[in-house]
């Protein structure tokens, strides 16, 4: 697969169809992840995307932690109401030790915080014994890929160390390789069930199934989380990781 341009991963550029098709795939790995009883889910994705919401339709009890930067918009308060409770923090003192069942990590949580080994024992910490951590981090494909079009040539080799790179927007994200990210959460005292690119379809490969018929998709996500592509940090933007607390 070959990298998506920065343009185009804020869902702002032309690969419409793809992004439809990975928010799809994203949304149906949650449902497959989330746990099988009602839960409290501990939401650390920073009020960005439907995590919380998905979890609490399924059932579930929802502590979502906001920034306390970020401004809660009306349409959150009123979609989530009752069912998901925000909490501004920035960070997770305020929970006790092993309390929730569940911690969801998306929106690339772990790579726009580059403290990752701390918030990461944080969450084990309040996980329960048996809990579970779904984690969805930049690849180094991605990384590469930013350096490329910046021009920063000198820092492609860097792989086997930390990869810190500066978007246009001034912020910075922590790309990951497989390895990397398997010891992030080891170091946590968390045992990897499994990782894998979020997707491995190509833009253009799903473009052209959607573009001959739209009503192909539920068959494309079948198709990517039918794949078994475990570790490889070689294709796609994002790699995703459940881990567990023993």
């Amino acid at each position: 697969m070959l990298p998506i341009p920065a343009e185009e991963l804020n869902g702002s550029g032309t690969l419409g169809p793809y992004w439809t098709f990975y928010r799809a795939v994203a949304a149906e790995q949650l449902n497959r992840w989330l746990p099988a009883e009602p839960s409290v889910v501990l939401d650390l994705s920073g009020g960005r995307g439907r995590w919380s919401g998905q979890a609490a339709k399924a059932g579930h009890r929802v502590i979502e932690v906001l920034d306390f930067r970020r401004t809660l918009d009306a349409h959150s308060r009123l979609h989530d109401a009752g069912r998901v409770r925000h909490i501004r923090a920035d960070d997770l003192a305020f929970l006790p030790d092993g309390c929730v069942d569940a911690v969801l990590c998306e929106e690339r949580a772990m790579s726009i915080e580059l403290m990752a080994e701390s918030a990461m024992n944080d969450v084990a910490r309040v996980l329960r014994p048996g809990g579970r951590a779904l984690v969805c981090v930049d690849s180094l494909v991605l990384g590469m890929a930013i350096l490329a079009e910046q021009g920063q040539w000198q820092h492609l080799r860097q792989t086997g160390e930390v990869m810190l790179v500066p978007w246009p927007d001034g912020s910075i994200t922590r790309c990951f390789s497989s390895g990397q990210l398997r010891e992030l959460l080891a170091g946590a005292g968390l045992e990897v069930e499994w990782m894998r690119p979020r997707t491995v379809l190509s833009p253009s490969t799903v473009d052209h199934v959607l573009g001959s018929d739209a009503r192909a998709l539920n068959y494309l996500v079948r198709t990517e989380l039918e794949a078994q592509p475990n570790d490889d940090d070689t294709v796609g933007i994002h790699l995703v990781a459940s881990a567990r607390k023993s």
